[in-house]
């Protein structure tokens, strides 16, 4: 019973062994950008957040959802979400979506920080 609970926050210990792996010189680049591109796609697609939508009454939809980038089990939300992502003056609603709670923020800090580490771990073989 644990463990099912357990196994929607694996991305966060995928997280701790990527920095780890970033201080340890032994680790390769092909694990840190494996590491780098699991982490992101977790923070984005699966990570158990507040949707963040906009309601009709243009609050925060509480809802829960799963990663930054997909909605609530509303499909309007998902739609939203979506358009938010791709319409450029959309994307002021979008970042405030994202801080929008300390779980969120840190899904936040865990996507950007995935996304850098992808490309520094594609580049580090350049400079090596």
């Amino acid at each position: 019973m644990v463990m099912k609970g357990f196994g929607k926050y694996w991305g966060y210990i995928v997280l701790v062994l990527l920095l780890t792996a970033w201080w340890t010189t032994k680790i390769g680049p092909p694990v840190l950008v494996a590491l780098s591109v699991l982490v992101t796609l977790y923070f984005l697609f699966q990570a158990p957040i507040w949707c963040g939508a906009i309601n009709r009454d243009q609050t925060l939809c509480r809802r829960n959802a799963s990663g930054l980038l997909l909605g609530c089990s509303y499909r309007q939300h998902k739609w939203q979400k979506l358009k938010m992502m791709v319409v450029p003056p959309m994307w002021r609603k979008l970042n405030h979506g994202l801080w929008a709670s300390p779980t969120t923020g840190l899904a936040t800090i865990g996507a950007l920080l995935g996304i850098a580490s992808t490309l520094a771990g594609l580049v580090k073989p350049l400079f090596s």
